[in-house]
Parts: C-alpha cells; structure tokens; sequence
C-alpha cells in the first residue's frame, strides 16, 4: 500500500502500469468471445449431426444469452464488491470449464443447457472490465482504454475465425470445443498472478497514482474498491432504471450488440449455406468484418480522446463516432442486393466496420454513471445491450425462409436505425447522472 500525492521532493517518472494491466484485459477480451464465438463456426456441423432447423439452431445461438443477459445486474453488483482479480479468475475458469463440456455432449437439450452456464459465467466480465478502467485509467484517456480492450473481441475473432475453423476441420467440431476451452482455463489461474488493483500493485508509483486520481480515476485506498463496502439496496436499481439519458444509451447499446450478435452468430452459417461459400473459404472470409471492425473501434476511442483533450464538448467527442458508426452499419441491408461474393462482404465488412466506431459505447457508462454506481449501471447496461443475445438470433431463424435470408439483414439495418435514433433524441448532454 502506498498514499497517492506524497511529495518526494522532486518530480517522480511515472509508472505505466495501468497499460500493462489493459494488455492482459485485453487477451481476457478475446478468449470470453472466442467461447462466444465457436458455436457459431460449429453451428453448421452441429445442425447437421443433430438435425436442427433454423429455429433450433438460432435457440442454440441464442442459450448463451438468456442467462448472460440475466445475470448482468448480478453481475454489476458482485463487480462493485468483489475484487477482480477474484472475481474474474473464478469466472473464467468455470466458463472455460463448461466450454470443453460442450465437446463432450450428445444431443440438443445439454447443448442448449451448457450455452445456458457458459453465459451465466461470463455474466460478470464486462461490468468488471469497466471497473478495472474506471479505476487505472483517468478520464481523457477512457474511451481509448475502452476501445483497445473492446478491440479484443474483434481482432480476436478476425484472426481466430480461420484458427478456428482450420481446427475444426481437422478435429472436428467436438475439438474445437475442447481446446478453446482449455486455453481459457490456463489463462484464467494466469489472470489471478497477473492482475492487481492500482493501490496493491507492487511496480505502480506515486506519479501513476496521482495521474489517475486527478484525472478522475476511482480508486479506494485500502478496499480495492471501486465504491467501498456499500450495501446494494433495490433503490440503487430503480435509480439506475429511471433517468432518460442512461435509458438513451441502454437502447443504444441493444442495437450496437445486434449487428455485433449477427456476426457472432448466423454470420459463418450465411456465408456456407445462403451464399454457398466453401467452409475453408468462408473461415478466411468472414475475418475480414472482424478486421474492418478492429480498425474502426480503434480510430474510434483515440480519435474521441483527442477531440475531448483539444477541448470539444464531451457531447461531441464521445457521442459524434457512436452515431456515425452507427448509421454507418445500416450499409448490412445492401447485401441484400448482390450475388457477387465480393461485394458481400465489402457491404459486410462496412457495416462492422461502423460497429466497431460504435462500440466505444462503455465509456457513457463511467461518464453518466453515479460514482458508488457504476458497477451496477454498468451491469444494467450490458443486460438490455445483451438481450439482444436472445432476440437477434432467435428473430433470425424465423425470419429466414428458405434460401432467403434478406429480411434478417433489413432487421439488423433498423436496429442500428434506432440506436442512432435513441443517442440524437435521448442521451442529451453528457454529463454524470445526480441521484
């Protein structure tokens, strides 16, 4: 433990330690999405072996959902409370634990439950990941944190999706399952020696600390806390579930993770079986949205920090690029309107592209969030961002008639539409919400 301020009687070099503990947030970022992702590059196996239909399949898409969207508010309280170096090494080993089990299975109903318990497990990553930046990370420097480690999940699955499918190819889709799984088991116990909390880190200086602080970081002394041990009461949640301006970017992000859910999941499966693209080819094509969206979550965060740090209204800066992303991604519906695969994926890969300049979405959690608050907030946030785990896929094999997947896509176009729509209209000025 160290007091942060001390004077030492000259100008102390400071530490960078909080970019050390972002690298490893990072890699956490890309492992919770590969064991996202691989059931959507399995889904056409599994479908044939188990004879699922469209429907079917989209309820498999869609189990991981149910209890990770959930177990968000659960999962904001234990982030407020727990601290993550815990938190996070038990909740990646057990869902790490039920991905290899996932191999393992014989039919539909213990799929569908084992989705059901990786999602439970994953419930509290994100509110954690927001913790973790909230408290190493000043304010001028946030959206840029949120944008390196939200890039996990992209670049992740830009250069996973072929490893992935390769893996498959050669060993099935039962191994697929079983080494993702064991990757993040290993991870998970690194995680535990890896990370501390910036008061506890032995490398972190006093110049660091106070960085943070002034800037606006939210670091307790003494807790590892975010907000100290204060009680959850269900006045914290109605208080987060009734200002407009945070209901505006909860709708926003319900439409961010649509298109973000598409890919995840039906994506692979429309390449193969609606646009008849061999299985090793689409593995290397379906890469290139996932690299178009880590170029644009990038330019993204810095490109607000600097906007925010030359003096233009945090209205502009932070609200400008998820707007702009995502109009940007309502480009989907153009698909619709070629066979050329190329041109597939160029409309594809433009409209994740606009996801990804949306996906700085988290930083409107820490910036309107009460202080003791920002764990749950950040949980009710990422719970209606995430029905959309269940919503979009399920929709999905419904709307999906025969070979015709075109009204799946102009249902992705409006909900990247009204998520635009919710940040002019509702959001209003950026500003922490008084309670």
């Amino acid at each position: 433990m160290r007091d942060a301020g001390v004077d030492t009687g000259r100008q102390e070099k400071q530490t960078r330690i909080r970019f050390a503990m972002l690298s490893i947030i990072f890699v956490n970022v890309v492992i919770n999405y590969m064991d996202r992702s691989n059931i959507s590059v399995a889904g056409t196996a599994i479908s044939g072996e188990f004879k699922l239909n469209p429907v079917q399949t989209g309820l498999i898409f869609s189990a991981f959902g149910w209890t990770y969207a959930a177990l968000q508010v659960p999962g904001g309280i234990l982030a407020d409370r727990i601290a993550p170096r815990i938190l996070y090494c038990f909740s990646l080993v057990l869902w790490s634990v039920t991905t290899v089990l996932q191999g393992l299975i014989k039919g539909f109903i213990v799929l569908f439950g084992l989705r059901l318990a990786t999602g439970a497990f994953e419930a509290p990553a994100y509110p954690t990941n927001n913790r973790i930046v909230t408290s190493w990370f000043p304010i001028q420097e946030r959206a840029s944190a949120i944008s390196v480690y939200t890039a996990g999940q992209y670049v992740g699955l830009a250069f996973l999706t072929p490893a992935l499918v390769t893996l498959q190819y050669y060993m099935g889709w039962r191994g697929l399952f079983v080494i993702t799984g064991l990757v993040g088991i290993v991870w998970g116990i690194a995680w535990y020696f890896l990370y501390r909390d910036p008061f506890e880190h032995p490398r972190v200086n006093n110049a660091e600390l106070d960085h943070i602080k002034k800037g606006g970081g939210i670091i307790d002394k003494g807790t590892g806390r975010i907000t100290g041990n204060i009680p959850f009461t269900w006045s914290d949640l109605r208080n987060v579930s009734s200002h407009r301006k945070l209901w505006g970017i909860y709708i926003g992000q319900f439409a961010v993770t649509s298109t973000l859910w598409f890919f995840l999941t039906w994506f692979p499966t429309y390449l193969v079986k609606y646009r008849h693209l061999e299985f090793i080819q689409s593995g290397f094509l379906a890469s290139i949205p996932f690299l178009a969206a880590f170029t644009g979550i990038l330019f993204s965060g810095f490109l607000s920090d600097y906007l925010l740090k030359k003096g233009i209204s945090a209205g502009i800066a932070r609200k400008t690029p998820v707007i702009m992303g995502l109009f940007l991604s309502i480009s989907i519906i153009g698909a619709n309107y070629t066979n050329d695969p190329a041109w597939v994926i160029f409309f594809m890969s433009l409209a994740f592209f606009g996801n990804g300049i949306a996906s700085i979405t988290w930083v409107f959690v820490s910036s309107l969030a009460p202080g003791h608050l920002i764990g749950l907030t950040g949980g009710v946030f990422n719970f209606i961002g995430n029905l959309s785990s269940i919503v979009i896929p399920v929709a999905i094999g419904y709307l999906v008639k025969g070979d015709n997947f075109s009204p799946a896509l102009i249902f992705i176009g409006c909900m990247a539409l009204l998520g635009a729509c919710s940040y002019i209209f509702l959001v209003g000025k950026i500003e922490q919400v008084k309670i």
